[in-house]
């Protein structure tokens, strides 16, 4: 698939004319300058052909601070992979000593380049200073409108000039959506990047340097996935920023999306309240989980180290006692094909369809070992089980009255299914329904 990037100094409209032209509202939209920090790609259909389009932090030419540094080296890989540059510029502001700058550095990819005229918001013909921009020496500009989609089409044209008339198609095989989450600087952002081979996602010290979720694909000897990067997830009390607000709420957009999910915890300094918010979320939403303990080549270790963590992990997860637990080092590698095989393991497991007469089976076995609950000398009557759907596994109970299907019985029947069909990392539902109350 063809890919286009989209390059710029910061706060001229990158992201705006990304969530415009996908369709969809991915970027992070704010008027402060560095918003967009890492790469973001996203699918885009035009006249029906698709391409990959790229968003990218602004480029900062002169700044040599750790965040800018970084976010320039972003933009940088993202320009070495596209095979079309979209170079934004902001016509309010004319050209800028950061817009020649930005420029010269395009021009030495030989990648082919579409100077593209921001918030000319008038139809017709655009206003004078449009024209100031022949002087970037980029050929002609086409007049856009990021807010209101002026002159899009005339954008996407031009980049397609620079497409293949046959592009390939892409082999439609499923892919395993994982949602790397968790709360701040837990190292989500250096597991994509080892498991990518890249620098994909940037790596800092500073918490919340991942704002928004991004997408990487994956395929190696493993199989196909899609690891979604988010930001951490911190308690609402310390969510003041406005832009970090809708970070968070991106991060939870990720878990809906996804298959698996990866909960990072920093195993130097051990399970927090928060973590088990973020996995709350997570087992809410249905969605295949694995605790991954990062970090674990700089704790100390003594014979049973590994055991004991895990005996308190199990007990700090006790609401998702079907958890598994794998001990990782994203900066060395450690523990990474295990992940792997244990993502596949979890997602099978997610997607599991299980006979009515299995189920019926066990049903049979576990009323027969443990009789149902009565009250008042009305027993609980099971009349059958059945599954309608996954991810999560759900089975429908029907019974002859909702009300003596207690918690604790419900919990027993779940662990007989567990007991006998696996479902290892993902939660199950349990759908009560009456059939011919009998209320004598």
């Amino acid at each position: 698939m063809q890919i286009a990037a989209i390059i710029g100094r910061p706060n001229v409209g990158k992201s705006t004319l990304f969530n415009k032209l996908t369709g969809k509202r991915i970027s992070i939209v704010d008027d402060t300058p560095g918003v967009t920090r890492d790469r973001i790609y996203s699918e885009c259909e035009w006249r029906g052909k698709k391409f990959m389009l790229t968003d990218t932090g602004g480029i900062e030419p002169e700044s040599e601070e750790t965040i800018p540094a970084q976010m320039r080296r972003q933009a940088q890989i993202a320009v070495a992979v596209a095979d079309v540059i979209i170079f934004l510029v902001n016509m309010r502001e004319g050209v800028t000593p950061d817009d020649i700058a930005v420029g010269e550095m395009l021009r030495k990819t030989s990648k082919p380049i579409i100077l593209a005229v921001n918030k000319c918001d008038t139809l017709g013909e655009p206003p004078m200073a449009y024209y100031e921009f022949y002087n970037l020496g980029l050929g002609e500009p086409v007049a856009v409108s990021a807010a209101h989609g002026h002159g899009t089409g005339d954008l996407l044209d031009r980049i397609f000039e620079h497409f293949p008339d046959e592009m390939p198609l892409e082999n439609e095989e499923e892919y395993i959506k994982v949602a790397v989450i968790g709360k701040p600087n837990t190292g989500k952002s250096s597991l994509i990047n080892y498991v990518s081979g890249e620098e994909r996602s940037i790596v800092s010290d500073i918490a919340g340097t991942t704002r928004d979720a991004i997408d990487s694909i994956i395929e190696n000897s493993h199989g196909k996935f899609v690891f979604i990067d988010t930001a951490g997830i911190r308690r609402k009390s310390k969510v003041n920023d406005k832009l970090e607000h809708f970070s968070v709420l991106r991060a939870y957009m990720a878990v809906e999306r996804a298959d698996v999910c990866v909960i990072m915890i920093d195993g130097a300094e051990g399970f927090t309240d928060q973590d088990s918010k973020v996995a709350g979320f997570a087992h809410e939403k249905g969605k295949g989980c694995i605790v991954a303990v990062n970090k674990w080549d700089i704790v100390e270790k003594t014979t049973n180290t590994m055991n004991e963590m895990r005996k308190s992990l199990a007990n700090d997860f006790s609401f998702m006692s079907y958890v598994p637990f794998e001990f990782i080092s994203a900066k060395t590698g450690r523990g990474i094909d295990g992940l792997f095989e244990q993502i596949k393991n979890v997602n099978r497991e997610n997607c599991m369809r299980i006979s009515t007469g299995m189920l019926n089976d066990v049903l049979s076995y576990a009323v027969a070992r443990v009789q149902p609950p009565t009250d008042k000398g009305r027993r609980l009557k099971i009349y059958y089980m059945t599954q309608p759907s996954t991810k999560p596994p759900t089975f429908v109970c029907f019974v002859n009255r909702a009300d003596l299907f207690h918690f604790s019985y419900q919990r027993y029947i779940e662990n007989q299914i567990r007991q006998t069909f696996g479902l290892t990392g993902t939660p199950v539902r349990l759908i009560i329904k009456e059939r011919n109350r009998e209320d004598d």
